[in-house]
């Protein structure tokens, strides 16, 4: 079995026979793998928060509910599914850059550490609490970040956080609230990273970040809260991130910061959640047009939007039975059933293609179903799948 993949063919095959086709299936097995090679390799003082973004899915909640995990919510939906585990408080984590007076009512009655975008945040909470709320500051830095695709925006005009410039002036501002206290730092400043040093670069200067923070507030900070990116392959030739190395570097951060004595917070959606999922779709027809050859697929953007939005395809292979196509490769373009030249899932190499095929895209435990067009076309939702064993 590929590590791109969490079910081998012959069990790809039967999970299509049994549920039909569209299909997306996920692995209990990866979740909890991913999970435990992570915590395991965190310092003590590092808490996992999984981004539900990546993938809400009652299933995978409540199997890293069972393994400790604390929660990253951005919506009154995600907060809602979260209450709906009975989860304590404190695991709760709540940010997005548009909360709304209901969603932040929510986060507060749930007793959730909310992530302040700005100062319309602080001023809507101070509004909403009765007794002293401490929150987290999100800041968006004035340092640049290496991404492998443009997701964030780098040092740029952002929509998310205050600029790093706008700090003291903000600071001045929440220091006139009643009940509102900063008390921690919120850096969001990678995306889908795989090397280590690069990631540890970019918490660095978060420390650097939240010590100016701590000496503008005059006590220490409760939390550092690092953000996600954490990445994971989508190419055979990609390297996977080493989490050790990952877990080094932050206990040697922390040593090195002894003014911190607060929690450090990941928030992990993609390692998590990714290398569960799998999709699996058939192809309905073939043809070859001016030189290139399409697949036409049962299902396209309305069900995984992240090869348009990327230019990245999701890892493929191709099977007619429970054994793989037999055969030389050749070029494909995989095309989706919507009726817009945007629905495509990426130029890949497979064997030659015919009708009933059978298409397995890996590492979609996150951003695939929930993040794809589902309702465009009005084609039918594919099924969930939760495999347990």
């Amino acid at each position: 079995m590929s590590a791109l993949f969490p079910f081998d063919e012959r069990t790809a095959f039967a999970l299509a026979e049994r549920y039909g086709t569209p299909l997306f299936v996920y692995s209990q097995a990866a979740a909890e793998s991913s999970y435990t090679k992570l915590r395991a390799a965190l310092p003590q003082r590092a808490r996992v928060a999984y981004a539900v973004k990546a993938n809400p899915h009652a299933a995978l909640l409540a199997c890293f509910d069972r393994l400790g995990a604390s929660f990253d919510c951005a919506s009154i939906g995600e907060l809602q599914r979260v209450e709906a585990l009975r989860v304590d408080g404190e695991r709760i984590f709540f940010a997005g850059p548009g909360k709304r007076e209901a969603e932040l009512a929510l986060a507060l009655q749930l007793g959730a550490r909310i992530q302040a975008e700005g100062l319309e945040d602080l001023v809507r909470i101070e509004a909403l609490s009765s007794g002293p709320v401490h929150v987290n500051l999100r800041v968006h830095p004035a340092f640049d970040t290496k991404e492998e695709r443009r997701i964030l925006g780098g040092n740029g005009p952002s929509a998310f956080g205050i600029d790093e410039e706008q700090l003291d002036e903000v600071l001045e501002t929440a220091r006139g609230l009643r009940h509102v206290r900063v008390r921690g730092l919120h850096v969001f400043a990678a995306s889908n990273q795989r090397d280590a040093r690069v990631l540890l670069d970019t918490h660095t200067r978060v420390f650097e970040l939240a010590r100016r923070l701590a000496e503008a507030l005059g006590e220490p900070l409760e939390q550092i809260d690092l953000g996600g990116g954490l990445g994971i392959p989508y190419r055979p030739e990609h390297q996977p991130l080493d989490v050790v190395e990952l877990g080094r570097g932050l206990t040697r951060l922390l040593v090195e910061n002894p003014w911190f004595e607060g929690e450090l917070l990941l928030e992990p959606g993609r390692f998590l959640a990714g290398t569960s999922g799998l999709y699996l779709a058939r192809v309905v027809r073939t043809k070859a047009s001016r030189g290139v050859h399409f697949a036409i697929l049962e299902g396209g953007a309305n069900h995984l939007l992240r090869p348009h939005l990327t230019g990245e395809p999701f890892p493929v292979r191709a099977q007619r039975s429970a054994d793989p196509i037999p055969g030389p490769t050749q070029p494909y373009t995989l095309a989706g059933p919507l009726c817009t030249s945007l629905d495509r899932l990426g130029d890949v190499q497979l064997p030659a293609l015919r009708a009933g095929d059978l298409i397995n895209f890996g590492q979609c435990g996150a951003y695939g179903f929930t993040e794809g067009m589902t309702h465009f076309l009005s084609h039918p939702v594919p099924p969930e799948v939760w495999v347990a064993s």
